[in-house]
């Protein structure tokens, strides 16, 4: 996602599982967990993530969505209905295991087609089924009358379920997903989602992934989506009401779409056709396009972030008023995610500047060789600008934490923070100076070959950059990743980094003003602030 600043001059994730590979785990029955084995227990309420501790479940491995929507009214604040068939796999012997939801109310559910006891504890959906869950065997779990309500986005927060004047969308990252559908919300686990939506006759329905068909009946159509790439919850992408869809020309076997405000269509449209070009551009930069199709969501409003949601990309108007040169490096930004976040997902949040590090790497590339880095950043080139990242190291470190273990999630900003994209992106920059651009360009494109539809570590990164470079790098990039203190820039030995105060009430004072500081705030301007 793209954080966009206010201060800058413009603003800157039917039943068909059978069909699909599920039928191994359609009208499965319990079996009871040998007696030789451990006797069952409950799964973890949380995946222990160090950022985000309850998001995600323990005890299960979630293999396909089959989420169904229910929209009564083209009201874009109405009350939606939902039922969502999950697929997985047991990971221990479970006697219970919750889903993340953080929505309204929930009807029923049930566990291989019998009916199981449920309760609410916050956002933890806990589900006790009628007979043990038996390590490594598929179970389905459906979540039957389930509500959700949008929520008015606000700026300052990220919002899972929205409403614009025009219908409802989805901006789930990092944790919020999980307000719309019960699900497994976060990006260890991925799975593959069907997604079908039943809305009123002269609403449009558009989600992640492949359009199978829509079917119409009386006042009413439903439209189904497939994604048969494995996608992380956070990623998920559901926007229904009075939106047009516009088909582009495929981009070497990409179908392109978009999806625009109906009545603003003949404003927005031109400007999201830049994506073609970039499509290629990409595709030039690390290999094949990893999913089947992609596009741009504009919505009508001021989001004050772009946000990378599979296959189609989440945008507002105000970041699509802005010229040329500073929209299409922030698209650009979006479209990189599609590898690197979407993708190859971060294993924890963490790792989240894996996904922010080289969208900003893109980003900054597409702008010099398109010949716009200079309008767009106010530097002369990238070496210019990370000279000045360079330099704000150890505050930035100091004010929130090394770039590969942000120091606090009290606030979306802190996770998302300038040392994830910024500090990221200069990381990567010192990783080319060390093994060459030629190495460089080739661990690239191995990272998001080697971990395709898969969640990845940094220590993953770290480990494949060695083999990749011949060389063992954990020293050098534990430094720049995970050191207190901003290491010596490779052929730059003349590049100085600014001090952190050593008194107490001088670091407190500089940490309260490192935000403010002019680079910093130019930066916040151009950052994309994935969630």
């Amino acid at each position: 996602m793209t954080a966009l600043s206010r201060n800058r001059r413009s603003a800157s994730g039917l039943t068909i599982l059978v069909a699909f590979g599920a039928a191994a785990v359609l009208g499965v029955t319990a079996t009871p967990a040998s007696a030789a084995g451990p006797p069952p227990r409950p799964g973890a309420a949380g995946l222990g993530d160090r950022l985000y501790p309850l998001l995600g479940n323990g005890g299960y491995n979630v293999r396909d969505y089959d989420l169904r929507l229910r929209y009564p009214k083209k009201d874009p604040r109405q009350t939606i209905t939902g039922d969502v068939t999950i697929t997985a796999v047991a990971t221990q012997h479970l006697s219970r295991f919750d889903l993340d939801f953080g929505g309204g109310s929930v009807a029923g559910v049930s566990v291989n087609g019998r009916r199981a006891t449920f309760t609410r504890s916050g956002d933890e959906l806990v589900i006790t089924p009628k007979s043990p869950l038996p390590k490594r065997q598929p179970f389905r779990v459906t979540v039957t009358g389930f509500t959700a309500t949008p929520v008015v986005p606000d700026a300052d927060a990220p919002v899972g379920f929205v409403t614009t004047p025009d219908g409802t969308v989805l901006a789930g990252q990092p944790a919020s997903s999980h307000l719309l559908f019960p699900s497994n919300d976060h990006p260890r686990d991925k799975a593959t989602y069907t997604i079908r939506l039943t809305a009123p006759t002269g609403w449009t329905a558009t989600a992640s992934g492949a359009p199978l068909g829509v079917r119409r009946h009386t006042g009413y159509s439903v439209s189904t989506f497939r994604e048969s790439r494995p996608m992380a919850s956070e990623l998920v992408q559901i926007a229904v009401g009075d939106f047009l869809v516009h088909q582009r020309p495929a981009v070497q076997g990409v179908r392109i779409r978009d999806v625009v405000p109906r009545r603003l269509a003949d404003t927005l449209l031109p400007k999201a056709a830049v994506e073609r070009d970039q499509v290629a551009w990409m595709q030039r930069q690390v290999g094949p396009y990893p999913f089947e199709n992609y596009g741009s969501l504009v919505i009508d409003g001021e989001l004050g972030f772009a946000l990378e949601t599979q296959t189609l990309s989440l945008y507002d108007t105000s970041l699509f008023a802005a010229p040329a040169f500073v929209l299409n490096p922030v698209m650009a930004h979006e479209l990189a995610h599609q590898w690197f976040g979407n993708s190859v997902a971060p294993r924890s949040w963490s790792d989240v500047w894996q996904n922010e590090g080289h969208a900003t790497w893109y980003e900054l590339l597409y702008a010099e060789q398109t010949g716009v880095f200079e309008e767009y950043t106010d530097y002369a080139d990238r070496e210019a600008l990370f000279k000045a990242v360079y330099a704000l190291g150890d505050q930035w470190r100091d004010r929130w934490g090394p770039v590969a273990r942000p120091a606090s999630s009290a606030s979306i900003w802190d996770v998302f923070n300038p040392n994830v994209y910024y500090g990221g992106a200069l990381a990567l920059y010192a990783l080319e100076r060390k093994i060459g651009v030629d190495r460089f360009r080739q661990l690239e494109r191995e990272w998001v070959r080697t971990y395709e539809g898969r969640s990845a570590s940094t220590d993953d990164f770290i480990a494949l950059a060695s083999r990749v470079a011949h060389r063992d790098l954990s020293t050098f990039l534990i430094a720049w990743l995970y050191g207190a203190k901003t290491p010596p820039m490779p052929g730059h030995p003349g590049w100085v980094v600014k001090a952190v105060p050593a008194a107490a009430q001088e670091r407190a004072a500089a940490r309260a003003l490192v935000g403010t500081d002019a680079v910093t705030q130019h930066l916040r301007g151009l950052m994309h602030t994935g969630r």
